[in-house]
């Protein structure tokens, strides 16, 4: 077998297990969504037969024969080539599926669609002792999972390295350490600040039915798809590609509260501009995949806080929101722009501000990471969460629904994904700064309307790129920097100590 019939058995391959793990993220939206509630167990088994099968193919010799006859060939000599991004992933995905036993896989897919489902029931009704043995379980078997594909220094590089490829705890303990000091340092200037934006702006009446029009005319304006996608709700929202031509986005609605619905439906939509923007004639390799979920949620926070929470963008849509909402009538731009940016330290990571969001990040980096140490049992969860609760944030939540028990993560196995989500806003916080280098005043370009411009953008210098280049290389090829946390920390510091006048 010559290398081009290895490589175009390798691309049929998985072209046909990428159209499998669809059906797996389809019936997982379902169970988000749809399901009958006692439709859970017999998905569960769904799920389970599902990993089964993918393993199976993951983990077929053949794959193997098939890589060891193309690297090293003329397919693969320019290594950002398709042929050869497609190779070392490949690769990279054969060595970690290899490692993990059937037996494993199958039992954590189990054990997570099942810890989903237990999850839903148990967070709404307080119940901490029905949860908990669903997570000893999932955090036990993801302690396999971590053995088993090995690592150098900590068990928790195996896991993160599943989502940011190339990323190691001691990478993140560093950038966060620095960020985290300079967070709380500018949270106590806020805090002290007497100039406070008036929040109850966003606590009157705002029907459902206007919301989600309002919401639907947001992101196709910035340019989300609709025919290429859909808008449903859910507990907890998320963003499922399940191929070219469909993106499921999800959001929750409050008719007392107006930011909730808005901002988490704009933070999917970015997910889902990224997804529709990847390159739909590599679909089905790596090429055509996400890199990263750093990178995925640069984009999300990017269209959810850089230019949805900006001033620029607000002098846009602002006429359009006052004609939508009866409770806008009277209420000036500036009033509004205050108080969707208030600074409040709060208990729920997805309601929190620009300014608390990453404590709230670091808060989980930190539990999950000794719990995966063993350096904290599950039992004592609840009161290391609440304490760190206290000491970054200066509250404590009176209820486990809204502290440990607040995200569905652990519960669905994402453990070691956390960090992914502060990874995002510095990501983000600097394609954002060279995006302004290279088409000027992005605030002009907002208030104009000029969002085509700037997706366009994305669309060139991230998107189109696939898998090409590991999360902190695409930075460099964009930015020309490694990861520099100061531009993060310099945008927080600029519009909130203009807005809160310290």
């Amino acid at each position: 077998m010559t290398a081009d019939q290895a490589y175009q058995w390798l691309e049929q391959h998985s072209r046909e297990t990428v159209y499998l793990e669809a059906f797996s993220a389809l019936a997982n939206w379902d169970q988000a969504t749809y399901i009958p509630r006692k439709g859970h167990p017999h998905r569960a088994q769904m799920q389970a037969t599902l990993a089964k099968l993918l393993h199976a193919r993951n983990t077929d010799p053949r794959i193997g024969e098939m890589l060891a006859r193309l690297e090293g060939s003329d397919l693969v000599q320019n290594p950002t080539s398709p042929q050869a991004v497609n190779v070392r992933e490949w690769r990279r995905a054969y060595a970690l599926q290899t490692k993990i036993p059937e037996r494993l896989a199958v039992e954590l897919a189990q054990a997570t669609s099942e810890g989903q489902s237990v999850w839903e029931e148990a967070r709404p009704k307080n119940d901490w002792e029905g949860f908990k043995p669903v997570l000893k379980r999932v955090f036990a078997l993801t302690r396999e999972v971590a053995e088993a594909i090995g690592y150098t220094e900590e068990r928790y590089d195996a896991l993160l390295d599943q989502y940011e490829p190339g990323a190691t705890t001691r990478q993140i303990e560093a950038v966060f350490g620095e960020l985290r000091q300079a967070t709380v340092g500018l949270l106590q200037r806020l805090e002290a600040s007497p100039r406070k934006p008036d929040p109850s702006l966003l606590h009157r009446h705002f029907p459902r039915v206007a919301q989600e029009a309002f919401a639907k005319e947001v992101i196709a304006t910035l340019g989300f798809d609709l025919e290429a996608g859909r808008l449903d709700t859910v507990a907890h929202p998320f963003m499922l590609g399940l191929g070219p031509g469909d993106v499921r986005l999800t959001t929750r609605y409050d008719e007392g509260f107006f930011s909730m619905a808005l901002f988490g439906t704009i933070h999917e939509m970015g997910h889902g501009l990224y997804y529709q923007g990847l390159p739909s004639e590599h679909y089905g390799t790596p090429m055509g995949t996400e890199i990263s979920l750093g990178i995925h949620e640069s984009q999300s926070r990017t269209w959810e806080n850089l230019v949805g929470r900006s001033l620029g963008f607000w002098r846009y849509f602002w006429p359009r929101a006052q004609a939508r909402f009866e409770a806008f009538q009277g209420v000036g731009l500036e009033p509004f722009y205050a108080a969707i940016n208030t600074v409040q330290p709060s208990l729920i990571r997805v309601e929190a501000d620009e300014v608390t969001y990453n404590l709230h990040i670091m808060i989980r980096f930190e539990v999950e990471l000794a719990l995966l140490r063993g350096e904290l049992e599950i039992d004592q969860a609840p009161e290391a969460w609440d304490a760190k609760y206290q000491e970054y944030l200066g509250i404590r939540s009176p209820t486990l629904a809204d502290g440990v028990m607040q995200d569905m993560h652990w519960a669905s196995g994402l453990i070691g994904y956390f960090p992914t989500y502060a990874l995002g806003n510095l990501y983000g916080a600097q394609f954002f700064a060279q995006a302004e280098r290279e088409l000027g005043d992005l605030q002009e370009l907002l208030a104009r309307g000029g969002f085509a411009t700037l997706l366009e953008w994305q669309r060139e210098k991230i998107h189109r790129q696939g898998s090409r280049y590991w999360p902190r290389e695409l930075l460099r090829q964009v930015t020309g920097e490694d990861l520099n946390p100061r531009y993060l920390i310099d945008y927080l510091n600029r519009k909130f100590g203009a807005l809160y006048g310290v």
